[in-house]
């Protein structure tokens, strides 16, 4: 009795602390860059489709190199018909096998096409696998950006707050007017209506980063990282030569190769197969047997295949075309990404140098000349209200900073800021 009343309270504390570690283990948490990156690449469906598409090129690739299947024939002649060939009695029996033998490459120009093919669609993940990589660390800014915006306007509005008892005494001592307090009350509400803005655009925000990472609601509680951390980017020359490294234009190599391959498929095409034959041969009304061999070769007199070699010829030239037109757009990306980190840096650099120290230092000096009278509520508001719009301007300028970094991050395959701790 008493063994299994021990026993019992054993089990019972073994599930609770199952439960427990299960509860632990499900309830959300903070999320930093790194792992919102790797729930990305583990759930994103374009990097499904993605390899989807390198198996199915994997599969052309050993389809093309397959030889072609003989063929087996049975053939009846000079049976059924009238006097000495009525019924089977005058027959001819043939059981032939034939095999076409392709020449000229063929079979080697289809390889080449296949695995040009197949090497395109793997950089194609290649680089779906970098716009996810960019897409989630720019999300994920969006994310941190819009709770440091939250976490602004919310001490915003309670320095308001903090005001208007200080009013009151005010009024009720003589100092102010009650329009003072209204005043007072419109600044605070329209700190509150911003605040409560920027909480939509959070759960926004949240929404989309989650989605990216396969989930339909966030199940985090909170985003962590520290825009605050800066780098200055590399040379605008660099990385156009970085760009050149990306997936999406190593991709047009692969691409030109297989076009390459399909052109000499089509010229090869007029290179005439040979079809070989061998077979068993049965005269019935003889009982003889006999072999028979056969060789035959079509002749390229009217269709010598120049529509297609004019095709694949100009799909080479549309390929080079196509692969300008992306590199214009990279370098377009990268230099509008580059001209804005190169702007925030500018701007981080005067907001941290003056504006801030000077609105904050402005800012406690009139705090303390307005309790002793020497300073109006307006130029109170004014001064609460220059201070919040410069850390509004310096968390908007990070944010800015930090979306053009994973933009050119994603581009040129470099490690993300945020994810690996640079500093400045």
């Amino acid at each position: 009795m008493f063994l299994s009343r021990v026993l019992a309270r054993a089990l019972c504390v073994v599930l609770a602390l199952a439960v427990s570690t299960a509860a632990s283990a499900q309830s959300p948490g903070p999320l930093t860059l790194a792992q919102a990156l790797q729930r990305a690449l583990g759930a994103n469906a374009r990097l499904f489709v993605a390899d989807r598409d390198i198996a199915m090129a994997e599969g052309r690739r050993q389809q093309a190199g397959a030889i072609p299947n003989p063929q087996a024939s049975f053939e009846v002649d000079n049976a059924l018909g009238s006097r000495d060939y009525r019924g089977l009695k005058s027959a001819e029996t043939t059981l032939q096998l034939s095999q076409l033998i392709e020449l000229g490459g063929k079979r080697d120009a289809r390889v080449a096409a296949a695995s040009a093919d197949y090497d395109s669609t793997r950089w194609q993940r290649a680089a779906a696998r970098l716009e996810i990589l960019s897409e989630t660390a720019t999300a994920f800014v969006a994310v941190l950006g819009a709770q440091q915006r939250v976490q602004l306007l919310e001490r915003q509005v309670a320095a308001l707050d903090r005001l208007s008892p200080l009013l009151l005494r005010r009024v009720d001592a003589g100092a102010s007017s009650p329009a003072d307090v209204a005043r007072t009350q419109v600044a605070i509400d329209l700190a509150r209506i911003d605040r409560d803005r920027a909480r939509t655009a959070l759960a926004t925000a949240r929404r989309d980063l989650a989605l990216l990472m396969g989930q339909t609601s966030p199940d985090f509680t909170a985003v962590t990282g520290n825009l605050a951390r800066i780098a200055k980017p590399p040379p605008y020359q660099a990385l156009l030569q970085a760009i050149e490294s990306n997936p999406q234009l190593m991709r047009w190599t692969a691409v030109r190769a297989q076009k390459e391959a399909e052109l000499l498929t089509a010229r090869l095409k007029v290179v005439p197969d040979v079809q070989a034959s061998v077979g068993w041969r049965h005269h019935r009304d003889t009982r003889d047997n006999a072999v028979r061999l056969g060789i035959s070769v079509p002749i390229p007199v009217w269709d010598r295949n120049q529509g297609a070699i004019r095709e694949a010829q100009e799909a080479i030239g549309k390929t080079e075309a196509e692969r300008a037109v992306n590199k214009l757009a990279l370098t377009s990306t990268v230099g509008r990404a580059h001209d804005a980190i190169t702007s925030a840096l500018q701007e981080l650099d005067i907001l941290r140098r003056s504006v801030l120290p000077n609105a904050r230092k402005a800012q406690a000096a009139i705090d303390d000349g307005y309790a002793q009278g020497r300073f109006t509520l307006l130029e109170l508001l004014d001064v609460y209200r220059t201070v919040a719009e410069a850390e509004l301007r310096e968390q908007e300028t990070l944010v800015a900073f930090h979306t053009a970094d994973a933009t050119i991050e994603g581009l040129t395959g470099n490690p993300l800021t945020l994810a690996h701790g640079r500093t400045p």
